[in-house]
């Protein structure tokens, strides 16, 4: 079992590898708070034929129990995913899928499942984290790690991964997510910014980002599994 931490905004994140999950190509236990998130990656092995698009799922799952909650009323089971939970998809999906190398169409699953819940701290972010560790410690051909943070700002001052009571005060909310050279998404909202103000957060964000990666290098020096090797498809220079 391996363990990397590291601190941001006065709470402890942590990257676990090893316990849970082994027969995963990749899996990450991600701490944050007392939330905590459990991402695993597969793909198919072999070589798979191209079928016109790269078969990549990821699946984001918040269960009642991780609040120690049971759902009552009339459904008294928890079915198709939320809205929240889908967002927290598509927020995982766009930065990981552009960094798969072509010519890999092999089907790849990256499931991120919600243990606990603090009511503070979200697993969104958690998850693309966790996304990004367990597909860069596999043997998935993947040009990660990646990262994303989340910007608050209250009376001025710009803070990483705020709790959801912060958020109450806070007059903008920003997802960023980003390489150790660049920034690959942005999404969020605010009443009005101006464009010197919103360049300031993408690179605040952009310094946490650098070193949420770093702490994810140093989990692939340790634990990283060799990359399966892709053939890259010829042009038909012809055509």
């Amino acid at each position: 079992m391996i363990k990397k931490s590291i601190e941001i905004s006065g709470q402890t994140l942590t990257l676990e590898t090893g316990r849970m999950a082994r027969q995963a190509s990749g899996s990450v236990l991600v701490t944050y708070g007392e939330t905590v998130v459990l991402v695993t990656s597969t793909a198919n092995p072999g070589v798979e034929p191209n079928r016109g698009f790269f078969p990549l799922t990821i699946d984001y799952r918040e269960k009642f129990y991780a609040s120690g909650k049971i759902p009552g009323g009339f459904f008294k089971r928890e079915a198709r995913p939320s809205e929240k939970e889908i967002i927290a998809c598509r927020i995982t999906d766009r930065p990981l899928r552009p960094l798969f190398p072509k010519g890999f169409y092999n089907e790849t699953q990256v499931f991120i499942s919600v243990l606990s819940f603090d009511g503070e701290n979200n697993g969104d972010i958690l998850g693309t984290i966790g996304a990004s560790a367990s597909l860069a410690i596999s043997d998935i051909p993947w040009d990660g790690p990646v990262a994303s943070v989340k910007i608050g700002r209250i009376n001025g001052e710009l803070i990483a991964n705020p709790t959801n009571t912060l958020m109450e005060e806070s007059d903008l909310s920003v997802i960023i997510s980003g390489t150790k050279d660049s920034i690959v998404m942005v999404e969020g909202e605010a009443d009005f910014i101006s464009e010197k103000d919103f360049l300031k957060v993408i690179q605040f964000a952009h310094k946490v980002i650098k070193d949420i990666v770093k702490l994810q290098e140093e989990l692939v020096e340790i634990c990283g599994k060799n990359k399966r090797e892709v053939m890259v498809p010829e042009a038909n220079n012809e055509l």
